[in-house]
């Protein structure tokens, strides 16, 4: 069982680490299929949604669902300022310090905490992940901007259940959630200056 959950975080960090290696820009931005790649492809939006579900998957493992909620709900929130034509200050900071936000969560956030600690946490990760919506609604193109914005919902909501499902499987060993936490921001702070 050790053994298992020791193979199973070093797939995933081995796996985070490539991607944003390997990032090249943010490509297409219209249509369903373009939607459905950007996170997976940009490391900034890999990290970020993969460090909300871990973040819910070990703090709140009945409601698993609730950050995974916030950010999505949130993100759609940003894309419609978007559109509306309001200026988001900032927002491109803002989505490389919410990677190193999220996994700070992630590193120092524990199965239960108090509520307001809690609380905090689902605003935090509301106010990111406004900023990625805003960025790519701002980024969107043509008639098929609302598939776009479809498929990254769908994708962000795939990466928020894989980090759910990590965090599940290793729930029981505290020193993966600290390494999973602790290398997401640690991400983070090297996209912002690396």
């Amino acid at each position: 069982m050790r053994k298992r959950n020791v193979l199973i975080v070093s797939g995933v960090l081995s796996a985070l680490a490539a991607p944003a290696l390997a990032h090249s820009g943010h490509g297409e931005t219209s249509g369903l299929i373009a939607g459905l790649m950007h996170p997976v492809l940009g490391p900034d939006h890999l990290l970020a949604m993969l460090a909300v579900g871990l973040w819910s998957g070990f703090v709140l493992p009945r409601r698993f669902w609730l950050g995974a909620v916030v950010f999505m709900t949130a993100m759609a929130a940003g894309a419609g300022l978007s559109w509306a034509g309001l200026d988001y200050p900032m927002v491109e900071p803002m989505i490389v310090l919410s990677v190193v936000l999220f996994g700070f969560l992630t590193l120092v956030s524990r199965r239960g905490q108090p509520d307001r600690l809690t609380l905090a946490s689902l605003i935090v990760i509301g106010v990111f992940a406004s900023a990625h919506g805003h960025a790519h609604a701002t980024e969107a193109a043509g008639n098929n901007a609302l598939a776009y914005l479809a498929g990254f919902l769908v994708a962000t909501g795939g990466l928020h259940l894989a980090g759910i499902a990590l965090a599940h499987a290793v729930a029981a060993q505290p020193l993966a959630q600290r390494i999973m936490g602790g290398g997401i921001a640690a991400s983070g702070l090297w996209l912002a200056f690396g």
